[in-house]
């Protein structure tokens, strides 16, 4: 059984349907002023580049949040299950996670990799981590591994004695990995990157747990991909949510 158990020291982001652009933001905030004219444009490029810049930024600084809204971005994440217990104090996107009632979940756990800090210091909010020792590096390896592998024995014998799969799941550790479906906008993943990372030049730094600061990484450099300005304006402006 051992051998089929797999340790994971990452995560997996993949943006697998979009439709999200710049442009989605300057068609809904011109529809204020210019009515059903706003998806035409006119002036030469470089004009119309400026003019683009100028309006997202303005609609950035001033924190006008609707135009930021009309786009979608649908990302399927791996994580282990206390990520997506994070994830989901986050009341402005739609989830769907596979089910340990309706599927065995697989023997995938995982464990910090050496480089990850483990050492907290200070008071509440003012919480500093730092590196751990390397006697303490192998020890969190060592026992999240054994308490790993012998939940997860634990699971399969219940289910082989016939237990119910949302029964036998009860015993398995906050470690293992599983699946979802993230679909969010611009605007409240703006939010989402806000307190998911830690980037200086923010207006007001956050200070996440290093694995969702994983997942938060990658998806900014895929939405980055997709809605370049407003990426660049949501950084220049302190990396406020609209």
């Amino acid at each position: 059984m051992n051998d089929e158990i797999e340790f994971r020291s990452d995560v997996t982001v993949e943006l697998v349907r979009s439709q999200a652009s710049d442009g989605d933001v300057l068609f809904a905030a011109r529809v204020s002023t210019i009515g059903e004219q706003t998806l035409e444009r006119a002036g030469d490029d470089e004009e119309l580049e400026k003019r683009d810049r100028g309006l997202i930024n303005f609609l950035m600084r001033d924190r006008h949040g609707t135009p930021f809204e009309h786009n979608s971005m649908t990302f399927y994440v791996q994580a282990p299950i206390f990520v997506f217990r994070e994830f989901q104090r986050h009341r402005i996107a739609s989830y769907n996670e596979e089910s340990g009632r309706y599927r065995q979940l697989r023997p995938a756990f995982y464990v910090p990799a050496p480089e990850r800090r483990l050492r907290q210091e200070g008071r509440p909010g003012k919480y500093e981590f730092h590196p751990g020792t390397p006697e303490q590096t192998a020890l969190v390896a060592e026992e999240i591994r054994g308490a790993s592998v012998e939940a997860y024995g634990r699971y399969q014998r219940m289910l082989d004695a016939g237990v119910a799969r949302e029964v036998a799941r009860m015993v398995l550790p906050l470690n293992i990995y599983s699946s979802m479906y993230v679909t969010m906008n611009a605007r409240s993943l703006m939010n989402f990157l806000s307190l998911r990372r830690l980037v200086e030049g923010s207006a007001f730094p956050s200070f996440p747990q290093r694995e969702i600061e994983m997942c938060a990484e990658r998806m900014e450099e895929l939405w980055a991909e997709r809605m370049p300005i407003t990426a660049e304006l949501f950084n220049r402006n302190g990396r406020v949510a609209p």
